[in-house]
C-alpha cells in the first residue's frame, strides 16, 4: 500500500524524463490545472513535508491501512528511495501534465492490487478497499492543507479550503476512492468517525524515528528531520494527538511555528523544478 500522504521535502531531483512530465505538452493544463487551490497548497514545500509526515501519522493510526505499508513496503530497508519515489508521484498527480499523471494513477492502482494480507489481530485487509482507499486519500488531503494553514497561509479562506477538498475529490475518484470529502467539514465529521478505529502502535514510533534520521536531502537535510516530526505532530489537532499518543512539546511548540513559517516564506523564491516547469508549460508566471 503506497503511503501518499509523504512526498518528504519535494525538493528532489527529477526524472530524466521530466520534460514530457511537466514541460509538454505545451497548454496542458493536467489534473488540477494552475487556477486550483492545489497548485497553490502543493508548490510549497514545506507544506507538502510536514502535511505529508501527518498524513501518514494518521495513515499508521488505523491498523489495516498499517499492516498494508509495513508489509508491502521497503520503507524500513531504504527510506530516502522511498521518500524520493513518493515525492515524485505527488508532484506528477499535482503538476505534471494530463497523460503523465493518469500513467502515474494507473501505476499505483496496479501495486495496490497485488497488497492484500491479515494484520496481526486477525483482521482481512486490501489495499483496494473501499474505506481504506478513502482514508489515505483524506488524510493525504487532510495533512497538506492544514499543514499549508498552519505554516504558510493562516489566511486560506475556508471557500477555498473547501475548493481544495473538491477539486481533489476527482483526484481521489481515480486513484480508488469511494466517496472522497469535498468540503471541510466532510473531512472533519470523517475523521472523528474514524478516531475510534485509530490505535497508536510501535510502528508508528518507528516510523518518526526513521523520518527524524534520514533525508532526501543528503546530509545537509538531516537537521531539519526532527524539526518536521515535531512540526507534523503540531498539524494535528489535540485529540488525535491523544489518540495516538504521540509526544507533546508545549515548550517548543512556538519555536517549530517560527522556524517553519519562515522556511515556508524563504522557499517561496526557490520552487520545486516540477513547479516551475508546470508553470511554464500553461504559461503563468511563477507564484507561490
Amino acid at each position: 500500500m503506497r503511503i501518499l500522504g509523504w512526498p518528504a521535502l519535494a525538493f528532489g531531483r527529477l526524472a530524466d524524463n521530466s520534460a514530457r512530465t511537466f514541460l509538454e505538452p505545451v497548454g496542458d493544463p493536467g489534473l488540477y490545472g494552475p487556477d486550483s487551490v492545489a497548485w497553490r497548497v502543493h508548490a510549497n514545500p514545506v507544506a507538502l513535508a510536514a502535511g505529508g509526515v501527518a498524513a501518514v501519522i494518521l495513515q499508521l493510526g488505523e491498523p489495516r491501512v498499517r499492516s498494508g505499508v509495513w508489509d508491502h513496503s521497503d520503507f524500513r530497508k531504504d527510506p530516502v528511495a522511498r521518500m524520493e519515489r513518493t515525492a515524485e508521484a505527488a508532484l506528477i498527480t499535482t503538476f505534471g501534465a494530463s497523460a503523465a499523471a493518469q500513467a502515474r494513477i494507473a501505476m499505483v492502482s496496479r501495486m495496490h492490487a497485488r497488497v492484500a494480507g491479515v494484520t496481526p489481530e486477525g483482521e482481512s485487509y486490501s489495499a483496494l478497499d473501499a474505506e481504506l482507499l478513502d482514508w489515505v486519500h483524506l488524510t493525504a488531503g487532510y495533512g497538506f492543507l492544514n499543514a499549508f494553514l498552519r505554516y504558510v497561509d493562516p489566511g486560506l479562506s475556508r471557500a477555498d479550503q473547501d475548493r481544495y477538498y473538491a477539486e481533489g475529490a476527482r483526484v481521489g475518484r481515480a486513484f480508488g476512492a469511494v466517496d472522497p470529502p469535498t468540503s471541510v467539514a466532510a473531512a472533519e465529521w470523517r475523521i472523528e468517525a474514524m478516531r475510534p478505529k485509530l490505535r497508536p502502535h510501535p510502528i508508528l514510533d518507528e516510523f518518526l524515528r526513521i523520518v527524524a534520521t534520514n533525508s532526501p536531502l543528503g546530509l545537509p537535510g538531516l537537521p531539519l528531520q526532527p524539526l518536521l516530526v515535531r512540526a507534523a505532530i503540531d498539524t494535528l489537532p489535540p485529540e488525535l494527538r491523544r489518540d495516538l499518543q504521540l509526544s507533546e512539546r508545549p515548550l517548543v511548540r512556538g519555536a517549530v511555528l517560527a522556524t517553519m513559517r519562515g522556511l515556508a516564506l524563504a522557499v517561496r523564491g526557490a520552487p520545486n523544478e516540477a513547479v516551475r516547469q508546470a508553470n511554464a508549460r500553461v504559461g503563468r508566471r511563477l507564484s507561490i
